[in-house]
This record gives structure tokens, C-alpha cells and sequence, in this order.
């Protein structure tokens, strides 16, 4: 079957996988976004169902402060006997917010999964490794302690206590970095085959320069030999118009028939240099030559279609993982930030919508925000939301956001004024508010139709009478151009979704969202 990467589009980086008889299992990073760590599950490699999240409740790891490109980072998931073991590294911004590594568990990858336990130290990207002899191993990347060159770093590796999950043990360094000058070997992962340990490890930082590499050693500890050929599956050669770039973070998996695969990370550029949809999960086939692993064999770049001959075309789940039409409250695209979406809104009586609590913070704030969205996951999409506006107080403010992060953002909202209503257009750029556009609202019965249609790198924010088919009204259009990592910093695409607040007043307001529809076009 002949299928198109990404096999999950829109922001589902730092791909891990793992396979469990004939299922596999999926989680990619979330950073500050909840519920968090999205667990994927497949029978094929393509067609992909999520099922659930890692961390998923109130509690489970400190959000407070963490901006939309911190919180949690570059998660590695495992099984062993019995047991799914997902190891992560959580960025914190906040003073005495607690971060690092931790280790969660799960004999049911759809959850619940254990509150975390907590390592000391380590640095970033942690990963596991059950060897054949049953003994268990750490590993993760941190700034090398005598570098060579300026954000050089080291991949450690120590022994993982099965009972406790604490480190203990001595500490062997094994990697720092297959090219002289390459910054932040990354994202490691060990393997074995043959009797022959395998390290993975990424380069380059996670933009343009990304790349992967790959050592071997006759035993886990090391010394550890770099392939000749490192790096062996980059796209940075290619240039800035290659459609592709940025490949890297990468985790190999054998399939049930002796085929090997690596998920990893990717940028669809659009418009220029700029990729709004983020890093996104894709698929490329690995074969065994002379005691290495071939990436994309034949090819040495991440091909736009892949030929996966044991994928079925009536497998559960899309292979572009995407429901068009309503999204309803219980569809597990739904996010919030640094919170669950019910710390900020319940579903709405009839189970169509929302009812969203108006706060007094703001997109721009660091706190919870009442916001809720999901992933823009193609280039071209319709976005509309009806929202009864008659919730709100004078001077509150309920509508759609393209959300990049709280510095970058687009919002075009409906905010009360006695009896009347004004739609705004606002398109917020590194922290500076600018008014693209206002109308009257044109609310009837209560409600509106508030909407962004993108169209490459246009966001036509639109408001439309309920009821009235072709009344739409462009309000304003916002350059998506601003609106991506490459513009704003980060590590994060774009989300298409829903905010109110009360700019800083205490409220008790409700404003319903009576649904929310998400169409490609």
C-alpha cells in the first residue's frame, strides 16, 4: 500500500514507537499543551488511532509558568514484561516549578498511567533500554562537561534500578557527536541486533541542520564506533526549498515480518521558509547493510510516499489521522493550556459544544488561559465556531484564535458593550497588539459565527450570520508568516481554536460554544 507521509500531520514531534506482538504503540512531545503526550496505536504502521494520553489529570507534572515551547519535551516509550515505561523530560519556566526527568508506567498504554517518579539530573532526552541480559539502562543527552566547542553535548548511560526506577550505578559517556562543530547530540536511543549495540542520536539542533547518526559498540557501555558515512539521513544538503526539512529524532522499530522502520520528525515548508504545521511525525523504511541501518534505502531522503506492503486499507483509524467536521468535546484533539480542558470549560448540555469560563487572563498570559484548540493539520482549512455571545458581561471578550504561542497569536473576537456587540480583529506579533479590523458582530439570537480560513499563508478571519447562507464577512487577514516557529522562536505549529476572557476583571460568565468545526479544504 502506497500511503503519503506524514503519516500524522501537524505538531507530533519527537516521534517514539515501540511493538508489542502485533500492535504498535506511538507517543510524540507536547511541551506545554494538555492533556499531554499523545499515545497513538496502530496495527500497520499507517493507519494511526489515538487512544489516549500519558499525562492526562490534574497533578501529574507542574505546567504553572511554562511557556507554549516549554513543559514537556522528547519522550521515549518501552515495553517490558508486561509493562509500558515512558521516560520524559519536563522544561520548567517557572521559579520552584519542579522540572526534569521522570518515568511514568502503564500496563495499558490507553492509560491510567503512574504519577511520576523523578530523577536527579540527566539533562534532556531520556530514553531506555531493557537489554537481553535483563539488566536495564538509562540514557539522555546533557552539555558536555568540558566541551570541545560551544553547545557541544554528551550522550550518558547509566543502570536503572527495575524496582525503585532510580538511576544508580557508575556513569559511562558514550557519544558527543559524530560531526567536529555539530551542536546538541539528541534524542538517543539504544538498540541491539546481532549482538551488536546500536546508539541513534540526532544532530545539528532541530531546525535546518537537524540530522541523524548512529554509532555501535560490542557492548552496551561502549567505546562506540561512528558510522563512516554519519550523518546517515539528513535533508540540510537539500537546501531551504526542499519541500522536507529538518528530519530528525528518530526511533527505529521491527516489524513482525523482520522489516525495520523510523518514525521521526519533519517540517512541510510553505509560503517561504515557514511551517505552520509544525514538526510532524513521518515514516521512512530502514533496511540492515553491512552492520548499519540504511535510512529511505535507495533514496537517502525522507520520501513523500512510502510503500508499507503489510498496510491494510481498511485498518482502524485514518492515515492522516484527521476527523473532519465537528469536533465534539470528547474527541482527543482537544487541548488546553498547562491545564486540562476542564480546569477552563465543561461540554455543553446537548454534548455539541462547549461552555467556556471567562477568566480574567488573557491569550498573552502564562497562566491557564481559557482556551481550548486543536492542531492545524493541512494548509488549506475552514474553521468555525457559533458562539452565544449574550453570556457575556460588559467588556468581555469570546472568539477564535490562531494560537502560535503567548506572544504570537491572531484572535477574532466578539466583546460586549452595553447591548451591543463588536467583532476585532487583533493580530498579536513578538508581544505587540495591532487591530487589523472591527465590524458590528451581526448577532441574531444570541449568536455568531466566528471563523479562520486558511488558505496557505493567509488567515481570513471571518464572521458570519447564523442562518444566513454567503453572508460571510472577511473582518481581516493575518500573514501566517508571522505565525510559525521560524518567525515567533519555539518549537511548536499552530492551533486553531476558542478563547474568552475578561481582560484582567474577575467574572463569573459562561459563554457557550455551540460547535466547533474543523474542514479541510
Amino acid at each position: 500500500m502506497i500511503i503519503d507521509n506524514p503519516v500524522l500531520p501537524g505538531t507530533y514531534p519527537d516521534p517514539t514507537i515501540c511493538r508489542v506482538g502485533d500492535d504498535y504503540w506511538l507517543v510524540t512531545s507536547t511541551f506545554a499543551y494538555v492533556p499531554g503526550l499523545p499515545v497513538f496505536h496502530s496495527r500497520d504502521l499507517v493507519h494511526w488511532e489515538q487512544v489516549g494520553h500519558v499525562v492526562d489529570r490534574d497533578g501529574m507534572v507542574d505546567l504553572s509558568g511554562a511557556t507554549t515551547s516549554g513543559g514537556m519535551y522528547a519522550p521515549t516509550l518501552r515495553h517490558h514484561d508486561g509493562v509500558f515505561y515512558l521516560v520524559c523530560t519536563l522544561v520548567s519556566n517557572a521559579g520552584g516549578a519542579r522540572g526534569g526527568n521522570f518515568v511514568v508506567t502503564a500496563t495499558d498504554p490507553a492509560g491510567p498511567w503512574s504519577d511520576p517518579v523523578w530523577w536527579e539530573g540527566g539533562g534532556i532526552d531520556p530514553s531506555l533500554f531493557f537489554d537481553d541480559d535483563g539488566r536495564v539502562w538509562a540514557h539522555g543527552t546533557r552539555l558536555a562537561e568540558h566541551p570541545e566547542w560551544d553547545s557541544q553535548t554528551e550522550v550518558w548511560l547509566r543502570a536503572l534500578d527495575p524496582e525503585t526506577l532510580q538511576l544508580t550505578g557508575p556513569e559511562h559517556i558514550l557519544w558527543t557527536g559524530a560531526v567536529r562543530g555539530a551542536v546538541w547530540a539528541e534524542g538517543p536511543h539504544l538498540y541491539t541486533k546481532d549482538g551488536t549495540y546500536y546508539l541513534l542520536a540526532s544532530e545539528g539542533g532541530t531546525d535546518f541542520h537537524h540530522a541523524l547518526s548512529v554509532a555501535r559498540s560490542a557492548t552496551v557501555e561502549g567505546p562506540y564506533e561512528g558510522n563512516k558515512g554519519n550523518p546517515v539521513l539528513t535533508h540540510r544538503h537539500l537546501g531551504r526549498g526542499e519541500p522536507v526539512v529538518g528530519v530528525g529524532h528518530a526511533d527505529l522499530v521491527e516489524g513482525p515480518d523482520g522489516s525495520w522502520w523510523a518514525v521521526l520528525l519533519g517540517m512541510r515548508t510553505y509560503g517561504g521558509y515557514h511551517y505552520n504545521l509544525g514538526r510532524e511525525t513521518f515514516l521512512v523504511p530502514v533496511e540492515w547493510q553491512d552492520g548499519w541501518p540504511v535510512f529511505a534505502p535507495g533514496q537517502g531522503r525522507v520520501p513523500q510516499q512510502v510503500d508499507v506492503p503489510f498496510a491494510s486499507p481498511v485498518a482502524v483509524g485514518a492515515p492522516q489521522h484527521v476527523t473532519a467536521g465537528v469536533v465534539r468535546p470528547d474527541d482527543v484533539r482537544w487541548t488546553a493550556m498547562r491545564r486540562p480542558p476542564s480546569a477552563v470549560a465543561s461540554p455543553s448540555s446537548d454534548g455539541a459544544g462547549w461552555d467556556l469560563r471567562v477568566q480574567p487572563a488573557t491569550l498573552a498570559d502564562l497562566g491557564t488561559p481559557t482556551f481550548l484548540g486543536v492542531r492545524q493539520q493541512h494548509q488549506d482549512v475552514d474553521v468555525r465556531a457559533v458562539v452565544q455571545v449574550t453570556g457575556l458581561a460588559d467588556g468581555e471578550t469570546a472568539g477564535v484564535v490562531v494560537r502560535q504561542s503567548e506572544k504570537d497569536h491572531a484572535t477574532l473576537g466578539v466583546t460586549r458593550t452595553g447591548d451591543a456587540y463588536t467583532v476585532r480583529a487583533v493580530h498579536r506579533r513578538g508581544g505587540v497588539d495591532t487591530v487589523l479590523g472591527e465590524a458590528p458582530a451581526g448577532v441574531v439570537d444570541g449568536a455568531v459565527t466566528l471563523g479562520v480560513s486558511a488558505r496557505g499563508q493567509d488567515y481570513a478571519l471571518v464572521v458570519e450570520t447564523p442562518g444566513v447562507p454567503g453572508a460571510a464577512r472577511t473582518v481581516a487577514v493575518a500573514d501566517g508568516r508571522t505565525l510559525d516557529s521560524v518567525a515567533a522562536g519555539g518549537f511548536t505549529g499552530v492551533w486553531l481554536g476558542v478563547y474568552a476572557t475578561s481582560h484582567g476583571t474577575p467574572s463569573t460568565s459562561v459563554v457557550t460554544v455551540g460547535s466547533f468545526a474543523y474542514t479541510p479544504y
